[in-house]
Parts: C-alpha cells; sequence; structure tokens
C-alpha cells in the first residue's frame, strides 16, 4: 500500500478563461478502486492525463507507482495478440496470460490471432490483462464499457472485482457498483472522494443537496428578516438623533444626552444586524455551488392510429446468405418500447437498419405501418461536422428547442461556439439525442444512444422517456438504462 497525493493542484488550457481545477488537495491509497464521475466536460480524462505528467500545471502529484493508461496506444494492430501482450509487459509467461483470459472467461485461442481482427471486446480483453499483468502499475482505465454487450461488460466487471489499484472512468451505474469501493466525483467547485460504489456516493449527494438547499431557503428568509430591522432600527436611530435638535413651544428642556446615548445604541444595534446579515450572505454564498441543474427534456411524440406499428414474424437477417441470428417474432405499439440485446456482431444495429428502410437481406417478414414518421439516432457520431446552426438547418428541426434541449444535457455558449467535429464523443452524443428528442415522431429508433453520455443525463434522459412514453426500438447496453424504460426485450442468439 502507498499513497498518491495530490495538493494544491490548479489548472487550465490555454486561452481559457477559468481553470478547470483550483487549488485541489487529496490523497488516493494505492490499493483502493476508484470511480471517476463527472458531468461531459468536466475534465475526467485531463485529470487521468494530469496524473500522467502530460500538460504542465501547478501544485505537486507525488506517487511511488507507475501509471498506466487504458486505452493503450497500439502502433503495430497487425501484430498477435500475444505479440501485443509480451510489448506492453515483458519478461510475462504464456500462463499468467492464460490465467488472466480464464478469469475473463474468454478463450486462449485469441492470443494467436491478428489484434486487428479482434472484436472491439476482445481488444479490451487483451489490453486490460496487459496491463495489469506489468509490476508496481496503478491503472488509470478510461471508459472501457464503451460499445461492450452485456455479456462482455458483466466479465469485465468480475474481473475487475479481483483487482486493486486503479481509477475508472465509466457511466455505467451498475458498472460502478459492482467493480469500485471509492468515488472521485468532480464537481462545480471541488474533487471529492468517498468511500463505497455510485449508488452510496448518489444517496449521500442527494441527502448532502437536500440540506444545502433547505439551508438557502432558511437564509433566504432570515436575510429577508434581517434586512427589514435593519431598515426600521437605522431609521429609528435617525429620527432620535434628529429630535436632539428638535425644539417647540411646549418644550422647556431636552435631556440631549439620554437621545444622543439612545442614538448611538440603536446605531450599534443597526451595525450588529448588518454583520449578521453579511454573515447569513457568506453563508449563503457557500452552498448550491455544486448542485447541477436536473432540468427536464422534453419530448413530443406523435401517436398513430395504426396497430401494430411493426410485425416481425420468424425475421431472420442475412449475410452473404447466412443467417446470423435465431428467427424472432416481435410487434410494436404505441408506447411500446422495445430493447435488443445480444452480444456484439449478433445484427441488433441490422435491425434497427432494416426498420428504417435499408435494403438488408432477410428471411420471414417483418411489416412496417405506412406513413410512419422515425427519428433516428445512430450509434457513430464520425459524420458529424458543422456549426450547430447549420445542424438544426440541415435537419429540418427547430434551432431554440435544439439547443434548449442541448443547455438542459449541460452544454454551455461557449460549447455552441464550437464546430461539432471539434466536440467530444460526449457532445456529439448529446447532439444526436437533442436532435431526435426534438423532432415529433411516431418511432424513435436508438441505435446505442447513450455511449459516452454522463449518468446526469442517462438520468435526464430516462426521466423524459418515462414521462412523455415515445414508441422507443433502441439498442443499449446499459443494464440500468434497459432496466427502468424498456417494456420488451428482444435477446437475439446467434
Amino acid at each position: 500500500m502507498s499513497l498518491i497525493s495530490v495538493s494544491n493542484l490548479t489548472f487550465g488550457y490555454d486561452g481559457s478563461y477559468n481553470n478547470i481545477f483550483e487549488n485541489v488537495s487529496f490523497n488516493i491509497d494505492t490499493d483502493w478502486k476508484l470511480g471517476l464521475i463527472g458531468r461531459n466536460g468536466k475534465g475526467k480524462t485531463t485529470f487521468l492525463n494530469l496524473l500522467q505528467g502530460k500538460y504542465e500545471f501547478k501544485g505537486t502529484i507525488s506517487k511511488n507507482v507507475d501509471f498506466d493508461y487504458f486505452p493503450f496506444e497500439i502502433e503495430d494492430k497487425e501484430k498477435m495478440a500475444i505479440e501485443i501482450v509480451n510489448d506492453i509487459a515483458p519478461n510475462i509467461q504464456e500462463w499468467e496470460v492464460v490465467k488472466e483470459l480464464n478469469l475473463l472467461n474468454t478463450d486462449a485461442e485469441i492470443l494467436y490471432r491478428n489484434f486487428n481482427l479482434l472484436s472491439g471486446g476482445e481488444q479490451v480483453k487483451i489490453l486490460l490483462i496487459s496491463l495489469f499483468l506489468k509490476e508496481n502499475n496503478f491503472l488509470l482505465i478510461d471508459e472501457p464499457t464503451n460499445h461492450l454487450d452485456i455479456e462482455t461488460r458483466n466479465n469485465l466487471i468480475n474481473y475487475l472485482k479481483k483487482k486493486k489499484g486503479f481509477i475508472v472512468v465509466s457511466h455505467d451505474r451498475n458498472f460502478l457498483d459492482k467493480t469500485v469501493d471509492h468515488i472521485i466525483s468532480i464537481n462545480n467547485t471541488n474533487i471529492e472522494i468517498q468511500k463505497g460504489n455510485f449508488s452510496s456516493w448518489k444517496e449521500n449527494k442527494e441527502r448532502q443537496d437536500n440540506f444545502e438547499m433547505v439551508q438557502n431557503e432558511k437564509l433566504n428568509k432570515d436575510i429577508n428578516k434581517l434586512e427589514i430591522a435593519s431598515r426600521n432600527i437605522a431609521k429609528w436611530a435617525d429620527e432620535v438623533e434628529k429630535s436632539k435638535y428638535k425644539t417647540n413651544n411646549l418644550e422647556t428642556t431636552i435631556d440631549r444626552g439620554y437621545l444622543g446615548h439612545k442614538s448611538a445604541k440603536m446605531m450599534k444595534r443597526s451595525k450588529v444586524m448588518e454583520q449578521r446579515i453579511q454573515k447569513a450572505i457568506d453563508e449563503k454564498t457557500n452552498l448550491l455551488r455544486d448542485i447541477d441543474r436536473n432540468d427536464r427534456l422534453k419530448i413530443i411524440p406523435l401517436t398513430s392510429s395504426k396497430t401494430p406499428l411493426i410485425l416481425a414474424n420468424n425475421l431472420q437477417i442475412k449475410y452473404n446468405n447466412e443467417s446470423i441470428f435465431k428467427p424472432i417474432s416481435f410487434e410494436a405499439n404505441n408506447r411500446d418500447r422495445i430493447a435488443i440485446i445480444g452480444k456484439n456482431g449478433v445484427g441488433k444495429s441490422s435491425i434497427l437498419k432494416l426498420i428504417l428502410g435499408q435494403n438488408l437481406q432477410y428471411n420471414g417478414e417483418i411489416n412496417i405501418a405506412n406513413n410512419l414518421k422515425m427519428s433516428y439516432v445512430s450509434q457513430s457520431t464520425e459524420y458529424l461536422k458543422g456549426s450547430l446552426k447549420d445542424f438544426s438547418y440541415e435537419n429540418e428541426i427547430n434551432e431554440s428547442v435544439f439547443k434548449a434541449m442541448l443547455v438542459k444535457m449541460g452544454l454551455s455558449q461557449t460549447d455552441f461556439d464550437t464546430n461539432i467535429q471539434d466536440m467530444s464523443e460526449g457532445q456529439k452524443k448529446k447532439v444526436l439525442i437533442a436532435k431526435s428528442i426534438s423532432e415529433q415522431a411516431n418511432i424513435y429508433i436508438w441505435d446505442e444512444p447513450l455511449n459516452y453520455i454522463d449518468i446526469l443525463t442517462r438520468e435526464q434522459i430516462e426521466e423524459a422517456i418515462l414521462n412523455y412514453k415515445p414508441t422507443l426500438v433502441f439498442v443499449e447496453h446499459d443494464e440500468t438504462f434497459i432496466e427502468k424504460v424498456a417494456t420488451k426485450i428482444i435477446n437475439l442468439e446467434k
């Protein structure tokens, strides 16, 4: 066991008005398994890069372990996987590699295939076991679950349960709950570490947020009462002061000393009252700074008079005249929310493309009602480019509504001035989701919409779906999301 000590860390990108981190200090035990969370754009990957010494910063980071980063950059992807392992972790015995693969429920035959021919999930496994096999290292794992199917995610969960000494960035709540024992949260004003998993952190966060909101409301009332009292006392003190010099025919003598003492006493009370007001204001300014707005997203789905909207009977999609999954039958009616699950490569996205009208080979039947309006969120973001204004115009959506949805999902005015191709992957996904929910449609077709999307936004999307009940057919690997929103599940098998 040893410590990673961060002291007075301050960092901001050149040309940026605000620092991302300001005088941040904390200690990490290298035996901990930490989940790093925060909204898209808060600086999670930046923080991992700072730990690795990739940027200049103020403050100190001291440690006596080596940091290794996932995903590790592979220069020659045509090498066999076993060669990749040996490049990353020299002098490791083959039996040690096979043992690690067994922990991941993976056949050792993948070691003797070219790395570039492995599936995404297989590549993740090879890189992770290679990095964990290195000595004296502390692993920085950046979003390992994107695009991984549920089975592979669960294999990864079981693997990480047996490991110690890592920080993992993930937005998958189930994954975090089952793999970590501490949470690092990047908040609006600080970085905070708590013992426990994501669920315990969220419970504590909600309790703290509720306490601060109650305190803020109480201080608002107190400040208002104190300001009224202070004004009244000051007014009375002023009137008493003036009365020292007031004379009329009925007065013969005025005790000016008594009036002066009374005026001074009232002014002193007024000053004390002002100090109490300032103290309450100071206390109030320390509240609510780390509460993220969780504004409600809005969807306006169209209801079709036709039923069912989609009817599939013994459907099998074919590639090169070969069926890629066992026959499935299902129907989609108004307000159904159908999750399509299964291993990577089994044909989940192909079903969505078939519904959208792409010309694919298939057996069985699929009937789609006429004149349905569909809204699509693609898995890929590579084609996105240009400004948000141009994007909304090209897609014939209301620019104001579209940008309002993006603001609610955490994008700022600065982000609006950024070309889409220069945005982070999480921001690009938010652009696609904001576009979709800004459209009125009979059916929403979403292909892995949550890749790179932060937890708060996932919860906003869940709430909107449950509130507005759109008809939805989607592919997703986030088990928490599926459990909350799906009314039907189609499990594809090879």
